[in-house]
């Protein structure tokens, strides 16, 4: 049995939601409140986007022994899925009016409403009960999920926190642009404040401006976690960003010149976290410092038929990567990219991250990815030609394809090159693969073709 959180004061702040500072009694008492009022059933899909609201969500329903699942999109196809593979599904909201195809339980009527008991009752869940099913993107199909025990989390985001320095006695304030509801996101913006007596910011923040203004407002030492996706865009917007003790970034490859400008611009270091929804956080490593990762304490790596396997920790089991490393000892490695992003052209090899990393470390690029046309694929991993759209209103077609010839190899120039207004990223920072290649055939459509491409 484990305990949901292990703050120790029960007047200490876990939350900051609208101004307010929610104490940790409060939030036991809204726990318990929202658990009399939850629906008897097995399985619950937490769609808050509220972190405050989320962690609630999760608290009352393990203290009702239920299972959360926390797909990252919601779409029509996939919660027909779910409704049919989890009998007595129903959507735990903090929206009046929501789109999802379940039967609902709005809570937000519950929050902040319970009285406050004499003293402070942490409920402790068992190690082995099934907290929460975490998805794949589901880039190739339907999102997999994989169960997550209460134990393993527990173990995994201490390990997290003490590799990151958000310890019992820090006193970190948390502020996280990723969704509550991704695993990056769950572990490391909620989990995380839960299980080292931290406290978070209840806001989702994804602009710039939004950004500056929910890390401004929170106490020091604060941490912001967030993508390179958000990283980039709030910096390139923000000239002054407030500092922050520390930075925390995963969901894609980090360039070394942008985590070096994140460091100088907010005064502080950033750590970036390996990881995978099926392993869960794995390593981490001080990108501005070294290309080397760490593993967390109690995880070895190890080779077996050309495939790596992570185990140990908060491991379920042994679990193949799907990414190229390099070991250098059974707990330090170099990562060398996704081996589903590996391609072949002409004989020669490389990967996207390498190419969309040498893209965008181009001055006046905003944005950008390389992407293998539907077209021009040979079999598993050769291709033809690749393609790629960047953002870059300040470059000519002529201008950028001469920067790239300086940092890449003339079988991997892009054809065609592609010019557009934004990228179809999701809430993550993500680039899925089929919204990128709709993104390039609506670029190639006559009509729509810029002067620039």
């Amino acid at each position: 049995m484990l305990p949901l959180l292990v703050h120790t004061d029960p007047q200490a702040t876990l939350a900051y939601r609208g101004g307010q500072a929610i104490s940790v009694a409060q939030y036991l008492a809204d726990v318990a409140h929202c658990a009399q009022h939850l629906p008897q059933a097995q399985y619950v899909l937490v769609a808050c986007q509220d972190r405050y609201a989320f962690a609630v969500s999760l608290g009352a329903a393990m203290l009702r022994r239920q299972s959360c699942l926390l797909p990252s999109t919601h779409t029509d196809e996939l919660i027909a899925h779910l409704a049919s593979t989890h009998p007595s599904l129903y959507c735990l909201t903090d929206e009046r009016v929501c789109s999802i195809q379940l039967p609902q339980t709005y809570m937000n009527d519950w929050l902040l409403q319970a009285a406050l008991p004499a003293q402070m009752a942490v409920p402790v869940i068992p190690a082995d009960h099934v907290a929460a099913y975490v998805f794949t993107s589901g880039s190739t199909g339907l999102p997999v999920p994989h169960r997550k025990t209460w134990g393993k989390l527990v173990v995994n985001v201490q390990s997290e926190g003490k590799r990151l320095g958000i310890v019992p006695g820090s006193g970190y304030t948390i502020v996280g642009t990723v969704p509550p509801q991704h695993m990056y996101g769950f572990e490391s913006t909620v989990l995380i404040a839960l299980q080292n007596a931290s406290a978070f910011d209840a806001s989702k923040p994804f602009y710039p401006a939004d950004i500056e203004k929910a890390v401004s407002h929170a106490p020091q030492p604060r941490a912001l976690v967030t993508t390179p996706f958000h990283l980039r865009a709030y910096l390139s917007a923000i000239a002054v960003p407030p500092p922050v003790d520390l930075l925390v970034c995963a969901t894609a490859p980090l360039g070394t010149a942008l985590a070096i400008e994140a460091e100088q611009k907010m005064q502080g270091p950033l750590l970036e976290i390996y990881g995978s929804t099926e392993t869960s956080q794995l390593a981490t490593r001080r990108t501005s410092q070294t290309t080397d990762w760490q593993v967390f304490d109690g995880i070895a790596l190890e080779l077996r038929d050309s495939i790596h396997y992570a185990s140990g920790a908060q491991i379920e089991g042994s679990v193949a990567i799907n990414d190229l490393l390099e070991l250098k000892t059974a707990q330090q490695f170099i990562l060398h990219g996704r081996t589903v992003d590996m391609v072949n052209v002409a004989g020669k090899s490389t990967t996207l991250a390498y190419l969309n990393h040498h893209l965008l470390s181009i001055p006046g690029v905003r944005d950008g990815a390389f992407v293998i046309p539907a077209d021009a694929t040979e079999g598993i991993g050769n291709t033809t030609r690749l393609a790629a759209v960047v953002v870059a209103p300040d470059l000519s077609a002529d201008q950028l394809q001469a920067e790239l010839r300086k940092r890449i190899a003339p079988a991997f120039m892009p054809r065609p090159l592609k010019f557009a207004s934004a990228l179809p990223r999701n809430s993550t920072g993500k680039l899925p693969r089929e919204a990128l290649l709709a993104l390039l055939a609506l670029l190639d459509a006559p009509s729509n073709v810029p002067s620039s491409a």
